[in-house]
């Protein structure tokens, strides 16, 4: 019997081919399409950031031809997890105006034809070979590249049987065969996943590249193959290009996507995110929220005012605000009356709150009572994986000095963003409400960063307000939260029973005394925020 190689299994990958029933689109009122376009994005954006499993990547393509219009691509750890995706989408409105043309499973391998070291003594694998054949295992999606898929199989006719070729004549055609690819190192970036038993064919290929003739040469030239041109079968050819979740709208409306507007996690999507006005994690009276310069701790929107430097004024939430008592998620203001109300308010105070062209951001802040070294472990995972997406200013994780708890702060450069790493940052360990939870107004996020020769005399300077605010009426508790990776970046979460309570402390001379003394310790303005 002739010698099968050895093969060792890494992520499996679905792809996903949806047409769209364009005559449903365009008699469905503009309600129901508005619901469709959310729902998608925020189906792709969750799947771009992997909220479905530890490990993976996802990307979204619109396809040229009759045979479909978009292609999901997923790679996950376990099958049942491309299980989950496909279900998962037909519970989304946008589901009922596409139907799956076709769909192509299978899994990515490395075997024997790439080193048979690798099997016999992984130990004794170079470092840069381990890498090599990392990447083939658990590959990642290029951002904005054109895809090619088709899947294909080794010839078994009377005259070329591959399988009836020794081991070593196969491994020659394929290294043969690999010299080609290796002219276009840097412009193509082929996945190949075994599909033996899982479906029509033996491999599926998927290429990526930046410019779509690069595809088709490198298709072209390995015909002359002789893997190819004696053994190689294929199937059906699919070409698309990338786009991100934020742009599905715009493919929907006929515009050229991408259209350059939308975040790779959009960020809206996926590349991911969270706020607005106390996103679906809210805050109710408890938010927290930040407004920080991008060169710190990232949440650019809190602007300087006059004598006193007062950030993006997001208004405060309600008692009875839907996500109240929720530790969750606030955002910063976009043009909400609340937003707006609070911002006068301030104004006749002397206090700035304006809203900087340039610093919009959004930011989500959520509390834990977990231990800080193993929130952090947590946090600089997924952080990893919003790093991918051009909407991440910051995340960070910043530890209390008065309470038992930690504050995880992301900042995005969009709303959509921020709402969807609320969702990831939501399962993080021990996330709590916050005890004793009686305030009508949403907690307010002061960013700074202190010149480290100052940090000190900025603390215990803090120390002297703190004892000021606990005599104030209204207050419930205020803390001093420092960042784990940089004690000279904190922010002041606060916590009032009404916002006239915390109005009044604005009005306040210690407020103002404070604010002048703080400018002369400050690497960066303060910029504050409110959060609903």
């Amino acid at each position: 019997m002739v010698e099968a190689p050895q093969t060792e299994e890494g992520w499996f990958a679905l792809h996903d081919f949806r047409s769209i029933d364009w005559d449903a689109w365009r008699d469905a009122p503009e309600r129901e399409r508005k619901r469709a376009i959310e729902e998608g994005k925020d189906f792709l954006k969750h799947r771009e950031l992997v909220a479905d499993a530890g490990e993976g990547d996802s990307g979204l393509f619109s396809v040229l031809g009759h045979k479909a219009d978009l292609l999901f691509v997923h790679f996950r750890p376990a099958l049942d997890d491309l299980s989950s995706i496909e279900r998962r989408f037909e519970n989304t409105a946008l589901a009922k105006f596409t139907e799956q043309t076709t769909s192509y499973v299978s899994v990515t391998e490395v075997s024997g034809y790439v080193s048979d070291e690798y099997f016999e003594d992984p130990e004794s694998v170079d470092a840069g070979l381990k890498r090599y054949i990392e990447g083939k295992l658990t590959p990642e999606i290029p951002d904005d590249e054109y895809v090619c898929f088709y899947p294909m199989s080794k010839r078994r006719g009377e005259e070329y049987n591959w399988y009836d070729l020794s081991f070593e004549d196969r491994a020659d055609l394929m290294a043969d065969h690999g010299e080609v690819g290796k002219e276009y190192a840097g412009k193509i970036k082929q996945v190949i996943a075994s599909s033996v038993g899982l479906d029509d064919h033996e491999w599926g290929v998927t290429l990526f590249g930046s410019d779509p003739t690069d595809i088709k040469d490198i298709v072209y030239e390995m015909r002359f193959d002789p893997a190819s041109s004696r053994y190689g079968e294929f199937g059906d050819f699919y070409i698309g290009r990338r786009f991100p979740p934020a742009d599905l709208g715009a493919y929907l409306a006929g515009e050229t996507v991408p259209t350059g507007d939308g975040d790779a996690v959009d960020a809206e999507g996926g590349h991911g995110h969270a706020h607005g006005e106390g996103s679906h994690h809210g805050q109710g009276g408890d938010g927290h929220g930040h407004g920080e310069g991008r060169d710190h701790a990232g949440s650019g929107g809190g602007s300087a005012h006059g004598d006193h430097p007062h950030g993006e004024g997001e208004a405060s939430g309600e008692g009875d605000h839907p996500h109240g008592g929720e530790e969750g998620a606030g955002g910063e203001g976009g043009d909400d009356p609340s937003d707006a109300d609070i911002r006068g308010e301030l104004a006749d105070l002397d206090i700035y709150a304006g809203k900087p062209s340039g610093e919009d951001v959004y930011a989500t802040v959520l509390y834990s009572e977990a231990d800080v070294d193993e929130l952090f472990d947590e946090v600089e995972g997924l952080r990893g994986n919003f790093d991918h997406y051009g909407t991440h200013v910051k995340t960070a994780v910043y530890e209390g000095r008065v309470t038992d708890r930690a504050a995880v702060v992301s900042i995005w450069d969009t709303a959509s963003a921020a709402e969807t790493a609320a969702g990831f940052l939501s399962e993080l360990p021990e996330v709590v409400a916050r005890a004793g939870e009686e305030s009508g107004f949403g907690t307010m996020g002061m960013f700074y960063t202190v010149k480290p020769e100052h940090q000190g005399d900025f603390t215990d300077t803090f120390d002297d307000v703190g004892e000021i605010l606990a005599e104030m009426d209204g207050h419930v508790e205020t803390d001093l939260m420092l960042n784990v990776e940089d004690e000279n970046d904190m922010f002041i979460a606060s916590q009032w029973h009404a916002k006239e309570d915390a109005m009044a402390f604005f009005g306040s001379d210690e407020f103002r005394e404070t604010v002048q003394w703080g400018r002369e310790v400050l690497a960066d303005r303060p910029r504050h925020v409110f959060l609903a």
